[in-house]
C-alpha cells in the first residue's frame, strides 16, 4: 500500500514537473537573446563536483563512496540557513531539530543514529567542520552562513576520519579566504517577525596571508504560542561569527587559523502531549490519577508550559583550530589539525509540554574538548596514494541538572513536592590509528584498503539527590563512580571498475564502531550499569555514471548492514531509565540520485531512498516473554524521495530571473524505540520554492522563498518517558514560512 501511494504521488509530481519545465523552456526560448541560445550547444555539461571525502580533492564521480555534495549555491537554492535545512535532500537521511532543544541535531543515516543529547551517548553520525569533530549533537545544528560546501557521506567512516563514526559523516567545509578584497551583505525578513543580517569580508592582510570575517544575526518570534499569555516558543535568537586566517609563507607550507563563536538565547522548544498524563497516588499506587487528557485533532501550534519566568535555552559555543599542511617532498605531505572547543548550555526543557510539573528539567552543561590529529599523505603520482593518521581527543563534560515533578507524586490526592538534583562529570579520552591506501591497478581497476584501531576510555562520576515532602520514602543522596574502556579494529575494503571515463561501479565492505558508556540517568544502585559498544558491518555495491555528453548524472548504491548491540534507552519504572544493548538489526536499502541539465538555464534533480530496517532479535528485560523483533526501528522511513528544478531566465539588459521548487516525501516512521502509536508520523510531503532577481549590476540581487508551502503538520521527534506520568511528547516541524532577502556583493 505504501509503495502504491508513493508511486502514484511520484507520477503526479513528475508529470507536473515535466509540464512546468516544458513551459519554462518555451519562456526561455522566447526571452533569451541569441547569444544565450548559442550556449545550448554540444559543450553544455554539468559542472564537475569536487569533494574531499577521501582527504584529497577529487571528482565526486571518481570516488567509490556514497556521498552527496551541496555547494554554496545548492545551499542557497535549498533555503538551508542551518544544518537541518538539508532535511529531505539526501536519500535515507533523517536530519531534524533534536527533541526539546534549540541547538541539537538528530541525524540518522541508513537507519543508524543517536537522538539522545545526554552526554553519556556518542553521536551515531559524525559532524565535522574543516576536519574538526563535533563530539556533541548539542550545538551541532550550526548556521551555514559562511560555508563553501557540505558533504554527506553515508555508511561507516573511520579509516580517513579522526573520530570514528558508525552511521556516516556530515563534513562541513567553510569558505577559504581570498587575496582579492571582496565580500557580501544580506538583510532578510519574513513571517513570525523573522529578521536576519549577515556579512562576509575577505582579502589579503599581508603578502601570502589572507583573512576572512563572517557574521550572522538571526531573530524570529517562534511558531508556537501560548494562547492565553501570547508567549512565543520555538523561536530563534542566534549570533555567530567566524574569523579565518590563511597563509602560504613558502611554496611548501600552508597554515590556517580559525576562530568561531556562537551565542543563542532561545525560548523553550515546546512540543505537544500526545497521551493522557497521570499522577501516582502513593496511598494506592495501582490506581493512577488522571491529570490531563491529550489534545486531539490537528496540532495548531499552541501550547502552555509550567515554566513562566522567562526560563529559556541559552548556549555559547566557541572554538579555535590550527591546521598545518607541509609538503615534505614531491610524494609526502604532513598535516596537523589542532583544535579546542567549548560548549556551555543552560536549557530548560518542559518534557511533558503542559502546565503540569511532571517532567520539567534544567540541564546545564559545560563541555570542552581538545583534539590533535596528525596525517601523513603520500602520492607517488604513479597510481598509489595513501593517508596515515593518529588521532587524540580529550573531552570533559560536567553538568548540573534539576528535575521538577511536583504534580507527579500524590498522597490521598494531595500533591507532594519533588525535586531531584544531579551533578555529574564524564571524561572521555579517545585514541586512534588509521590508514588507507588507494591503488590504481590498471586503467580500469582500482583498489582501496584501510584499517583503523580505536580506543575510548571513559570515567564517569555522578551524584543525585532527591528532596520531597514524601520524606524519608524518597529523600536521599546517591553517588557512584565508574570507569571503563572499549576498543576495536575496523577495516574498509573497496574495489572499483571503470568502463570508461563516464561509468564506474564499485563494491565495498566496511565496519563501524561506536563506543559504550554508562547509564546517565542512574538514580539508585540498581540503575548503575554500563552498555557495550555498537558495531555495524556494511556491504555496498554502487555505481556512478554520466550520460548525454555529461548533461545527466546518475549515482546509485545498494547496501546491507549488520547492526549489533543497538544502544536503546528505555523506561522501566518511575525513576529508572536503563540503557540496554537491546537488539541486532538487519538493514537493507538502495539509493538513487540524478541531476539533468535540460538546457543552459534549467536543471532537474531527484533522489530516491529505500530502507528496509528490521530487528533480527530484540531482547527487552522488561518483557522477557515478549518477542519485540516485529517492532520497527525508529527514524527509519521505508521511502524517501525528492524532486526539484532550478531555472534561470536571462533577460535583456543583463539581468537574470532565477526560480526553483522542490518536493520531498518521507514515509511512515516511529519516533521512539518503544513504537508508541501516538509517537509515530504518517507519510508526508514538504514543498518549497524560491524566486530571485539578479540585477544587471551584478552586485545586487533580491530573493524570496517559502518552505512547507502546503502548510503540512508533521512530527519530527519525540520524548518518551511513559513510566513518569505517561509522558509521550511529540515535536513538530515548522509550519509554512516565507522570507524576502536583499543581497549586495562586491
Amino acid at each position: 500500500m505504501k509503495q502504491s501511494k508513493l508511486s502514484k504521488a511520484v507520477s503526479q509530481i513528475l508529470m507536473a514537473s515535466v509540464l512546468g519545465i516544458g513551459i519554462s523552456s518555451v519562456a526561455l526560448a522566447q526571452s533569451d537573446t541569441e547569444s544565450n541560445e548559442q550556449e545550448q550547444s554540444d559543450t553544455l555539461a554539468l559542472d564537475d563536483v569536487k569533494v574531499t571525502a577521501r582527504r584529497t580533492e577529487e571528482s565526486a564521480q571518481d570516488v567509490p563512496v556514497a556521498v552527496t555534495n551541496f555547494s554554496r549555491e545548492d545551499l542557497e537554492d535549498a533555503q538551508a540557513e542551518s544544518l537541518d535545512g538539508l532535511a529531505g535532500a539526501v536519500p535515507n537521511m533523517n536530519l531534524v531539530l533534536g527533541r526539546g532543544s534549540a541547538s541539537s541535531a538528530n541525524i540518522y543515516i541508513r537507519g543508524v543514529g543517536q537522538p539522545d543529547a545526554l552526554q553519556t551517548f556518542d553521536p551515531g553520525v559524525g559532524v565535522y567542520v574543516d576536519g574538526v569533530y563535533m563530539s556533541r549533537i548539542q550545538g551541532a545544528l550550526m548556521s551555514l552562513y559562511d560555508v563553501d560546501r557540505v558533504e554527506v557521506l553515508r555508511g561507516p567512516q573511520g579509516t580517513l576520519y579522526g573520530k570514528n563514526t558508525i552511521g556516516g559523516a556530515v563534513n562541513v567545509v567553510t569558505r577559504k579566504p581570498s587575496e582579492e578584497f571582496g565580500g557580501e551583505f544580506e538583510f532578510l525578513f519574513g513571517d513570525y517577525s523573522k529578521t536576519s543580517g549577515s556579512a562576509y569580508l575577505t582579502g589579503a592582510v599581508s603578502e601570502n596571508t589572507n583573512m576572512s570575517f563572517a557574521t550572522v544575526y538571526s531573530l524570529d518570534n517562534g511558531y508556537v504560542t501560548d494562547p492565553l499569555t501570547g508567549q512565543h516558543y520555538n523561536d530563534r535568537d542566534n549570533t555567530a561569527a567566524r574569523v579565518i586566517i590563511d597563509s602560504n609563507p613558502t611554496s611548501q607550507l600552508n597554515w590556517t587559523l580559525s576562530f568561531d563563536y556562537t551565542d543563542q538565547e532561545n525560548a523553550l522548544s515546546l512540543g505537544r502531549a500526545e497521551a493522557p498524563l497521570v499522577a501516582v497516588d502513593l496511598a494506592d499506587p495501582t490506581n493512577p490519577i488522571l491529570l490531563r487528557l491529550p489534545e486531539t485533532g490537528e496540532y495548531d501550534f499552541t501550547g502552555r508550559s509550567s515554566f513562566t519566568n522567562d526560563e529559556n535555552q541559552e548556549l555559547t559555543h566557541y572554538g579555535a583550530s590550527f591546521t598545518i599542511d607541509y609538503m615534505m617532498n614531491e610524494a609526502w605531505t604532513f598535516k596537523s589539525i589542532t583544535a579546542y572547543r567549548d560548549l556551555q548550555s543552560d536549557s530548560y526543557i518542559d518534557i511533558d509540554a503542559t502546565v503540569l510539573e511532571l517532567g520539567d528539567v534544567f540541564v546545564g552543561v559545560d563541555q570542552n574538548q581538545t583534539s590533535q590529529e596528525f596525517q601523513f599523505l603520500y602520492d607517488n603520482n604513479a597510481g598509489f596514494n595513501a593517508v596515515m593518521g593518529l588521532y587524540y581527543m580529550k573531552e570533559d563534560v560536567p553538568s548540573h541538572q534539576k528535575a521538577f515533578a511536583d504534580d507527579f507524586l500524590q498522597f490521598g490526592g494531595v500533591p507532594l513536592d519533588f525535586l531531584r538534583t544531579i551533578d555529574d562529570d564524564l571524561e572521555t579520552t579517545s585514541y586512534a590509528l588509521f590508514a588507507q591506501g588507494n591503488w590504481t591497478l590498471t586503467d580500469q581497476w582500482g583498489l582501496t584498503a584501510g584499517l583503523r584501531y580505536s580506543k575510548d576510555k571513559k570515567d564517569y562520576d555522578r551524584t543525585t539527590s532527591t528532596f520531597s515532602t514524601a520524606g524519608p520514602f524518597l529523600d536521599g543522596t546517591f553517588a557512584f563512580q565508574a570507569s571503563d574502556s572499549w576498543d576495536d579494529v575496523t577495516p574498509h575494503v573497496s574495489v572499483d571498475y571503470s568502463f570508461n571515463d563516464n561509468h564506474m561501479i564499485y563494491g565495498s565492505v566496511s565496519k563501524g564502531f561506536k563506543s559504550g558508556g554508562f547509564n546517565g540517568r542512574a538514580n539508585a544502585a540498581t540503575d548503575v550499569s554500563s552498555f557495550d559498544p555498537e558495531t555495524v558491518w556494511t556491504y555496498e555495491i554502487g555505481g556512478k555514471s554520466m550520460f548525454m555528453n555529461n548533461r545527466l548524472r546518475a549515482n546509485w548504491a545498494v547496501f546491507s548492514s549488520d547492526y549489533e548491540d543497538f544502544q536503546a534507552r528505555v523506561a522501566e519504572d518511575i525513576s529508572s531509565f536503563p540503557v540496554i544493548n537491546a537488539a541486532e538489526l538487519d538493514i537493507k536499502g538502495a539509493e538513487l540520485e540524478m541531476t539533468y541539465l535540460l538546457s543552459a538555464g534549467t536543471t532537474i534533480y531527484t533522489s530516491l531512498g529505500y530502507l528496509d530496517a528490521e530487528y533480527k532479535e530484540f531482547f527487552d528485560f522488561r518483557y522477557p516473554d515478549q518477542d519485540r523483533s516485529e517492532d520497527t526501528p525508529p527514524f527509519s522511513p521505508e521511502w524517501t524521495f525528492r524532486l526539484g528544478f532550478n531555472h534561470n531566465m536571462y533577460l535583456d539588459g543583463g539581468a537574470t530571473l532565477r526560480f526553483g521548487a522542490n518536493a520531498s516525501f518521507t514515509d511512515d516512521m516511529y519516533l521512539s524505540v518503544d513504537n508508541r502509536d501516538v509517537l509515530s508520523q504518517d507519510q508526508y510531503w514538504l514543498t518549497n520554492a524560491y524566486v530571485a532577481y539578479d540585477f544587471a549590476d551584478p552586485r545586487w540581487s533580491i530573493r524570496a522563498g517559502g518552505k512547507n508551502l502546503t502548510d503540512e503538520v508533521y512530527k519530527v521527534d519525540a520524548q518518551e518517558f511513559a513510566s513518569v506520568g505517561n509522558i509521550q511528547t511529540a515535536y513538530y516541524g515548522a509550519p509554512r514560512t516565507w522570507y524576502v532577502a536583499l543581497n549586495y556583493r562586491f
